[in-house]
């Protein structure tokens, strides 16, 4: 069962230039699970540009239900923990029942710098492609533990052996999809496992998708947040699990 409230507080100046147009037609989801202490900073943050933030808050028990409701422009309730990939999904099908022409996955952590945000809408702006997937390894991932960076490369080359795809960071949230590839990609890995999924629709229905060099920030709460080696061998499970059933 979902839940929605939408909240009218303005976002603030605009810090990067894009057409009004762009900005007015483009929603950030945001999935959330006990992100209080870094959520709202996140919203604020992302709404200096893009005015549409839906959070999907994914069956919190701590404030974040509260802090969407006051500070993101939606917020969505699932009643009990679901998954990032069930609240995604959630995010995807509501920013494009309000009209969206371009849709953002962006995670709650304070990981993702909105600056990116730009970078990914402009080879789908310019016709290049219909999905912006961030880079890491394209671009620059500050204080990256090494045991991690062995993970996620681990992960890029499972997907390249997998479904054939290539791709040099296989597991970044943070993604721009445009209004034809969000109508077409849906999600049914609910947890973590739909990172690997979506690479797979992106395959099956050709859509064109392009790699974008992004800055992420790793800090002491991400990192606790983030997957440990033990939850990477979890994801393949549910990952191949979902693939033998879909």
């Amino acid at each position: 069962m979902i839940r929605a409230a939408a909240t009218t507080e303005p976002a603030e100046a605009d810090v990067v230039s894009l057409p009004s147009s762009v900005r007015d037609s483009t929603f950030v989801v945001v999935p959330a699970f006990n992100e209080g202490p870094a959520l709202g900073a996140v919203i604020r943050e992302i709404r200096t540009i893009i005015p549409n933030v839906v959070v999907v808050n994914d069956g919190s028990r701590d404030d974040t239900g509260s802090i969407a409701r006051r500070c993101a422009t939606y917020t969505l309730t699932h009643l009990i923990n679901r998954g990032q990939g069930a609240a995604i999904q959630t995010g995807i099908d509501f920013a494009l029942l309000k009209g969206a022409a371009y849709i953002i996955t962006f995670d709650a952590d304070g990981q993702h710098c909105v600056e990116d945000i730009p970078r990914l809408l402009r080879p789908i702006l310019d016709g290049e492609c219909d999905i912006a997937i961030g880079s890491r390894f394209l671009g620059e991932a500050t204080n990256l533990p090494r045991t991690r960076r062995l993970v996620l490369q681990a992960a890029v080359l499972f997907t390249r052996v997998v479904n054939g795809v290539r791709l040099t960071d296989a597991h970044n949230g943070l993604r721009a999809f445009s209004r034809r590839a969000a109508e077409k990609i849906h999600i049914r890995q609910d947890r973590m496992a739909h990172a690997s999924e979506i690479i797979d629709r992106i395959k099956e229905t050709g859509l064109a998708f392009k790699e974008v060099p992004v800055r992420i920030r790793y800090t002491d709460y991400s990192m606790a947040k983030g997957q440990s080696s033990r939850g990477a061998f979890r994801i393949v499970f549910h990952y191949l699990v979902g693939k033998m059933v879909d």
